[in-house]
């Protein structure tokens, strides 16, 4: 089968397209015909390799798994002898490491029905990102109905999704983004946006019940100008983090937190179906509509991921098979 691989640690030149051979599936485990693949910050540290903390688990010298990719939506190819909740022909979505590929393999309990009312594009660009925004708000953020909620990075994979959950769950919401993105995040329904290269967020003009602060960049003690005296600040992701852990800043936040009024709170996503399930819920609703940038066919992957490494992209991208 055609496949995004790599066999070195790098930027997006070292992606290439080859043929491998089609995964065996265990038990547990479904095979998906993959029709889309969704690009994610995550795919990204994964082709770099950094934070180096991560490659303990994915390959010290070389990705342990050469496939790109773990965001799919596509259709049941094969199940295992243990699988009970998919049969072949059904179209599913969810997380599958190698998914930059014709087929990829996906543990059961990470996959749910696809969103009707989505293509299989759309659907590839929810699970990560979707799932990483849910869990930040609810679990961790516990948002409520009337909070207002401060979304730094809210153009991103993460932050477009954020802004309407947030929405949804009825929390009054205010996005951060750049200048060429106002009218993306106005769009996803933010009832207030901020031009990072023009005002400051921490200015102490307004604060937060909770800020999401997806990407990393800003110090914990401006983070704090902006929140609430008893508020909630969520460190999702780590991009300015320092290359070995990738959490520094989120760390030292952590620390000091037991000490503070504020509740700063380190965040690590999980991948579940639950989460599927809500989201397909949301979705179907129509609370919920992924923000897709553009998709490119399974060659052209590295020239996608090169647009994300730039911080080209609006919302979301799509690879298709």
């Amino acid at each position: 089968m055609r496949a995004v691989i790599q066999d070195r640690y790098g930027s997006s030149e070292v992606l290439r397209l080859a043929r491998v051979a089609r995964p065996v599936i265990a038990d547990h485990e479904v095979l998906v015909r993959v029709r889309a693949a969704g690009l994610d910050r995550g795919t990204e540290h994964l082709m770099t390799g950094k934070p180096y903390v991560m490659r303990l688990g994915f390959g010290l010298r070389r990705p342990k798994n050469p496939v790109s990719g773990r965001d799919v939506a596509g259709t049941v190819a094969r199940v295992g002898s243990q699988v009970t909740r998919f049969a072949v022909g059904d179209e599913v979505y969810g997380i599958a490491p190698g998914s930059f590929a014709e087929y990829a393999v996906a543990r059961e309990d990470k996959l749910a029905r696809k969103p009707v009312n989505l293509s299989f594009a759309q659907a590839a660009v929810v699970p990560v990102s979707a799932g990483t925004a849910l869990q930040a708000l609810l679990d961790v953020g516990r948002v409520q109905a009337g909070q207002s909620v401060l979304i730094l990075g809210a153009s991103g994979g993460v932050g477009t999704y954020a802004v309407q959950l947030a929405r949804a769950f009825g929390a009054e919401v205010t996005g951060v983004c750049s200048t060429s993105k106002l009218d993306l995040v106005t769009s996803l329904g933010a009832d207030r946006v901020i031009d990072y290269t023009r005002e400051n967020f921490a200015d102490g003009s307004r604060r937060y019940d909770l800020i999401l602060d997806i990407g990393g960049s800003p110090s914990v003690r401006r983070l704090r100008r902006a929140l609430e005296p008893r508020g909630t600040a969520v460190f999702v992701g780590g991009e300015n983090g320092g290359s070995l852990t990738g959490m520094g800043r989120q760390l030292r936040g952590a620390l000091a937190s037991p000490f503070l009024r504020q509740r700063l709170a380190l965040f690590m996503a999980k991948e579940r179906a639950t989460d599927l399930e809500r989201l397909t819920e949301l979705i179907e609703a129509g609370k919920v509509i992924p923000s897709m940038d553009r998709s490119y066919p399974l060659d052209e992957a590295p020239n996608a991921m090169r647009l994300l490494e730039r911080g080209q992209v609006r919302g979301k991208v799509a690879i298709t098979v």
